[in-house]
């Protein structure tokens, strides 16, 4: 007698069968991985959560010991995040990899801005310093920002003045005062990083402040605060007297 042909039924779960056994483990790994971040997207670590993303870019790979080793590298994922294209490049990053991460770091600063905006600084500082952390507190140079406010104290502009190099920033209080005048603006804040992490106030900081908000004094311009982030710590000179 010939033999049987096998069921449709039996040859497609033969065929599934087969494509799993010679599915690499790790592609069942990112699907429990995607699983339990959409459980609890705040219980995955640093590591896992960068594994997650450059898996959207590289389906063909392990992701996992990369993104330990970018960690390793840069000290941590916002470190990652803000680093430069060239310093991801090195990292042997593709270019489609590293828009991912940049646009990852872009859509972070635009949300943590929302709250920023059209409403009065002052009474939304914690906003404010969440944003410029998420902003700057990674940066490996330091930058100058100033938020230009109206009348009401509601951010107009926020603006990057300057960089630096990892501990001096040039400012120009003339460059702040002209830029206000353009933009209306009856108020600024005015806030630099230190890449060193710690927030306290340098000499350089105190005096570079005074002459910013002498220069304001003069064209009738309010110098609300100036605040220094650090990472994951920050500095007011309101709070601590200096203003």
């Amino acid at each position: 007698m010939p033999p049987k042909k096998a069921s449709a039924g039996a040859v497609a779960s033969k065929g599934r069968a087969m494509r799993d056994e010679a599915a690499p483990d790790y592609l069942g790994h990112r699907e429990r991985l995607r699983d339990r971040f959409h459980e609890a997207p705040d219980a995955l670590p640093d590591y896992e959560l960068l594994e997650m993303l450059l898996g959207f870019t590289i389906p063909r790979r392990d992701t996992k010991p990369l993104a330990k080793d970018l960690l390793r590298r840069f000290g941590s994922l916002g470190e990652v995040l803000a680093s430069s294209k060239e310093q991801l490049s090195e990292a042997d990053l593709s270019d489609t990899t590293v828009a991912l991460l940049k646009s990852v770091r872009v859509a972070a600063s635009r949300l943590a801005r929302a709250p920023v905006e059209k409403r009065n600084a002052l009474s939304s500082m914690d906003a404010v310093i969440n944003y410029c952390t998420v902003a700057m507190a990674y940066e490996p140079v330091e930058q100058f920002r100033v938020l230009f406010l109206d009348r009401k104290n509601a951010l107009i502009r926020d603006e990057a003045q300057q960089k630096g190099t990892v501990d001096h920033t040039p400012v120009y209080p003339r460059e702040v005062v002209k830029r206000a005048l353009e933009l209306s603006a009856s108020a600024v804040i005015i806030v630099h990083n230190h890449p060193s992490g710690d927030p306290t106030p340098s000499a350089a900081d105190i005096d570079m402040t005074r002459q910013v908000q002498e220069a304001c004094q003069k064209l009738g311009l309010v110098l609300h605060d100036h605040v220094v982030i650090g990472r994951g710590k920050h500095a007011s000179f309101r709070t601590l007297g200096l203003l």
